[in-house]
């Protein structure tokens, strides 16, 4: 963001009623970015005999601060308030210097440095510091209704006031359109946006960069490439090339949709399968353990010992029963002589 402090030298002329006059060496405008340290010099020219150098802070209603003072005897000095702000970089009673860590606004003012000499008094020298501030400027790029022109902003931030300049390398391209606009922000930094319309753009990729500057500050510039852009046919179709593009990009999307389809229906169907066969071995197994299982043995391989023995006894006590034909008694010999005797 920030650049090295510009230095501008002005020689301070005192005037003594003697019609004597001594040169103080110093800065008279120093310019320095927020947040940086700031180098502070006085330098006195001709030889004096100085007791004393003492730094002082001028406040814009005339108001005067000791901030630092050498001596031979007491050596350096900070005063209290600015310990860890003000420090001294070269110590000297001819060539003094005091560094201002990271300024900000309220280190903005005029300082000045005292020679305090024997016998000629106070020799006085007077350097004012301005901060500055300096972003990186931002450049946009947006396409416009029309297929050959184009949309350039960029915008920088700064104090005072930045100049923003749009530059385009090519030759083929120019401005048909170009307005700046400036915006105060609260904190006292000034926004400039400069925009233009290029013309002549076919889509050749151009480049364009922004520049911004301020006061004698280094500028900032950044570049960035123009997109390029597809040309649209009549019928607001993009070209051949773009058609088979899109085409085959809509023709991969349904493949895979399809194959994510079946995938589920698959998988779908197997775990159905699964379900189901599991429930019948299930059910199989439940009817099983309800159900006794039928001998297959033959009955009288079941029977005992003990069973024959008496059946057999049982058998042995009743009598057999005969046929009816045999319990009928057949008639003896005699019988049959008498009754053909009878006759």
């Amino acid at each position: 963001m920030a650049n090295r402090a510009v230095l501008y030298f002005l020689f301070v002329v005192e005037v003594f009623p003697k019609g004597q006059t001594v040169l103080i060496e110093t800065q008279q405008t120093v310019m320095a970015a927020v947040g940086e340290d700031v180098h502070l010099s006085c330098q006195l020219m001709q030889s004096r005999d100085v007791l004393q150098v003492t730094w002082q802070k001028l406040s814009p209603e005339g108001k005067k601060k000791n901030l630092v003072t050498y001596n031979e005897h007491f050596g350096q000095t900070v005063n209290p308030g600015f310990q860890g702000k003000v420090e001294f970089k070269d110590a000297g009673l001819q060539n003094c210097s005091i560094v201002i860590r990271e300024a900000m606004d309220q280190d903005e003012c005029c300082y000045l440095c005292l020679f305090n000499t024997f016998p000629d008094g106070s020799l006085t020298g007077r350097t004012c510091l301005q901060l500055y501030e300096l972003h990186e400027p931002i450049l946009q790029i947006t396409e416009s209704n029309s297929t050959e022109e184009t949309v350039v902003s960029c915008l920088a931030t700064g104090r005072p006031a930045p100049t923003v300049t749009l530059n385009v390398p090519q030759q083929d391209l120019y401005f048909s359109h170009n307005s700046t606009v400036s915006v105060t922000n609260t904190n006292g930094t000034v926004t400039v946006t400069t925009t233009a319309v290029l013309s002549g753009f076919h889509g050749n990729g151009a480049q364009v960069g922004c520049a911004a500057r301020l006061l004698s500050v280094p500028e900032i510039q950044v570049f960035k490439t123009i997109p390029a852009v597809k040309q649209s046919s009549a019928d607001g179709f993009d070209d051949e090339s773009g058609s088979d593009e899109n085409f085959t990009l809509i023709v991969a999307s349904f493949a895979t949709v399809a194959v994510v389809c079946v995938a589920v229906v698959i998988t779908v169907v197997t775990v159905l399968l699964r379900h189901k066969h599991k429930n019948s071995l299930s059910h199989r197994d439940a009817e099983e353990m309800k159900t006794p299982q039928k001998s297959t043995q033959d009955p009288d391989e079941c029977k005992t010992p003990l069973m024959e023995k008496e059946n057999e006894q049982i058998r042995k006590r009743s009598p057999e029963k005969k046929d009816p034909k045999e319990e009928k008694p057949e008639p003896s010999s005699s019988t049959v002589r008498r009754l053909f005797s009878d006759k």
